[in-house]
Formats: C-alpha cells, sequence, structure tokens
C-alpha cells in the first residue's frame, strides 16, 4: 500500500509559522502568519513526524516495533502474524491470515488516505513473482532502463589499474554508471565484484575503466531477466561464507574481502569490499574477512529474533586452515598482534558459541565470486549456488559467455 502526502499527516511538536500563500491571504488578517499544527514537504521535521505518527498507531494497535530494525512492526493474534515493513510512505505487509490483512487494510484506509496496490509485484524498482513454490526477485526492467539511458556498446581493453596516462572521461557520467550498477546488485551479486573494483576509480575515471564498466553492460545485455530465487521449501538454517583475495588491487596491495550469508539456500546478504590496510598473508586477509562476515551474521541472528527465531553456533565457512586456527588458538596471536584490535572479536564470539568456524574446500567457497575475477564456468557454477536464476535462451548463450570472457580478459 501507499500513502497518499504522507507527509502531511504528521503532527509536529515544534512550533513552526509560515507565511500565508500567494493569493489566499486572510482578508481580515493580511499581516498575520499561521501556527502549524501538521508537517509540511520541505520540512526538516515531516520526515520524523510522519514516523511518528504511523510508529504511535500500530503501537497501539498491538504492534511490536522490530528491536534492530525499527521499521519492521509485527503482530500476533491466535497463532498468527501480520509482518509490516515501511520505507517512507510505502508499505508491505504479509501474514499468514487472510483477516489479519484485511483488517489492518481497512484501519489504515480509515486513517489515512491510502492506494491498496494488491500483491506485491514491484516495489523500489524490485520485481517480485511469486508463486507456491517460491519467490523470484529481479530488476530485469531497470536494467533495460539503464542499458537504454548510457547508450551501450562494445569496447575493448586489456587490464584495470589507475591508468593515470590514460584519457580523462565525463566524470559525472561514470558515477551515474556506477550508481545504476550498485542499485542492480540489489538482486544481481554475480556482478557485484566487477562493479565494486570499477567504482574505486570514480574520483579521477579514464578511457580504460569506462570500457570496463561498458562490457559490464554488455553482460547485463544478455541477462537481463537474471534475479534472485528464495524457495518456499528452504530451511532456516542460518550460515555464513568468507573469502578474501591477497593483495589483488594493484595500486595499493590491498586485498578484497567477500561474504555471503544464506538463510538456508537463500542468499539474504553479500559484500565485496577492499580491506582498509594491507595484508601481510593470505591467512591475515581470510582472517579480516572472516570477521567482516562475523558481524554480519550477529547483526542478521538480532534482528531474525524478532521473527521468534534463535540460532546458536551459527557456521561461518572459512577455506583457510590457517585464519580458523589464528581465531582458535591464542598462541598464533603472537605473529598476528599486528593486526586491528576490532578483528579479534571473531575468537571472542567462537569462545561465546556465538559462532562455529567451519572448514570447506576452496571450490565449494560460494563468497570466492566476490573477490576475484573467475573464469566462464566456475562464474557460472557459482552464480547458481548462489540462488541467481533465470530463463536461459539457448540462442544466446554462447553470447553471455563470450560477455564474460572478455569481461574477465580486462579485470585481471
Amino acid at each position: 500500500m501507499d500513502v497518499k502526502s504522507a507527509f502531511l499527516n504528521g503532527f509536529i511538536e515544534e512550533k513552526v509559522y509560515v507565511r500565508q500563500p500567494p493569493g489566499f491571504e486572510s482578508a481580515k488578517f493580511p499581516d498575520r502568519v499561521y501556527k502549524l499544527r501538521k508537517a509540511l514537504y520541505g520540512l526538516k521535521q515531516a520526515p520524523r513526524a510522519w514516523y511518528a505518527r504511523l510508529k504511535s498507531l500500530l503501537l497501539k494497535s498491538g504492534f511490536v516495533m522490530g528491536s534492530v530494525d525499527k521499521t519492521l512492526f509485527l503482530l500476533s493474534r491466535g497463532g498468527d502474524t501480520l509482518i509490516v515493513q515501511i520505507y517512507v510512505d510505502d508499505i508491505i505487509f504479509g501474514s499468514s491470515s487472510h483477516a489479519l490483512v484485511s483488517s489492518f487494510a481497512e484501519q489504515m484506509s480509515r486513517e489515512f488516505e491510502m492506494s491498496l496496490m494488491g500483491e506485491l509485484q514491484f516495489f523500489l524498482r524490485l520485481q517480485i513473482k511469486q508463486g507456491l513454490e517460491g519467490t523470484f526477485v529481479h530488476q530485469a526492467k531497470y536494467t533495460r532502463d539503464i542499458l537504454k539511458k548510457f547508450n551501450m556498446v562494445q569496447t575493448h581493453q586489456q587490464g584495470l589499474d589507475a591508468d593515470e596516462d590514460g584519457e580523462a572521461v565525463d566524470q559525472k557520467e561514470f558515477q551515474g554508471m556506477i550508481g545504476s550498477l550498485l542499485y542492480l546488485t540489489a538482486t544481481r551479486p554475480d556482478i557485484q565484484f566487477a562493479v565494486c573494483l570499477c567504482a574505486r576509480y570514480q574520483a579521477s575515471p579514464r578511457t580504460s575503466h569506462r570500457q570496463v564498466v561498458k562490457r559490464i553492460f554488455r553482460y547485463l545485455k544478455f541477462t537481463p531477466e537474471l534475479g534472485l530465487w528464495y524457495s518456499s521449501g528452504s530451511s532456516l538454517l542460518l550460515r555464513g561464507f568468507s573469502d578474501a583475495d591477497h593483495a589483488g588491487c594493484r595500486i595499493d596491495r590491498k586485498s578484497t574481502s567477500g561474504t555471503c550469508q544464506f538463510l538456508g539456500t537463500s542468499l539474504v546478504s553479500w559484500s565485496s569490499r577492499k580491506q582498509a590496510s594491507v595484508s601481510l598473508s593470505t591467512t591475515e586477509a581470510k582472517y579480516i574477512a572472516a570477521a567482516s562476515c562475523c558481524s554480519q551474521l550477529l547483526w542478521m541472528k538480532a534482528t531474525l529474533s524478532d521473527f521468534g527465531l534463535r540460532f546458536e553456533k551459527i557456521p561461518l565457512l572459512v577455506d583457510s586452515t590457517s585464519a580458523i586456527s589464528v581465531a582458535k588458538n591464542p598462541v598464533l596471536h603472537s605473529r598476528t598482534k599486528h593486526i586491528d584490535v576490532r578483528f579479534h572479536f571473531l575468537r571472542d564470539h567462537y569462545e561465546k558459541g556465538d559462532i562455529d568456524l567451519v572448514h570447506v574446500a576452496s571450490e565449494n567457497q560460494l563468497a570466492d565470486i566476490f573477490t576475484k575475477p573467475l573464469e566462464f564456468g566456475a562464474f557460472v557454477r557459482l552464480r547458481g549456488e548462489l540462488g541467481v536464476e533465470g530463463v536461459d535462451n539457448a540462442l544466446i548463450k554462447g553470447e553471455i559467455e563470450s560477455q564474460w570472457t572478455g569481461l574477465i580478459a580486462l579485470l585481471v
């Protein structure tokens, strides 16, 4: 549902005065001003006032606010649950009971002027297809829109670094491309690493950087329908994968951390991020990546507790026995004392039983796709295991491989 003119519904506590609108001045008191009781668009208080109004209404109706996510509200009635998620004036909600859904919709319609959209199909440029077997989330329309916006053509280039001697390109256009692609990674983890790598050169983009971004667009041109599949039969086992390359950045030799988190077979969170400091070894790089993954798992654990889910010893899968030993064995800390102390909380939470460090073979390390370019076969395999699916077209499958192979040649 969508609330019409949402910000006009918020009551403000501060004293705010406005001039009489031109053409609507009072003939009796033309020099007076209005004292506001409700918010207006443009006021800094408007978003906060609207949220306070909506929050108050939901809490009075028996909803419980999420302990971590303050835009999440839950209502339990006789074994059924109604879940409400707020994004400014857009509200998505679902329940195990049709009666709860109808009651909530009627209550909101009485309180505000609403537009009831029906079943969730499109939200914040995400397209959602729901079925008995699961839910498919993709951004096919958005992908086609940005391809059209930036008018992509095929280009060729070798290598990717600062390219200080290269020809400079329009920084605003390049940043627009990166911004569009970063939003697309909400349903396309397969391009996360490539996009984040290109994003490092936004301050001084060159022709070579723009050509790599174009290659990403060409890959998207042949795969616009790919998205994330969430099976209704998936378990609710929380687990995480973490990996890192070593000194992968050509400029400062810093490593890249890659992490992803699953609920059963469903991918719900992922990241590809350059580490803040230079790692002296592969062990150190992967230890830092595991600490980052641990932090995300703990946040998810706290968030999921609002849904009544409890987890002990969350599996964190790492493909480095040395990195696992650093976390488990305090004797080895003498060789890693230079590592920032904030990363050693990994060992603390291992000892508390919050997480369980588990070794996984390198070929089964799903986070590998977020740390470095992969050859096409490995890339497609990991992409599938992440749950990225779509309607394959045999006629363009060869072209997809060609475009990805070309992109890898630019990144390595």
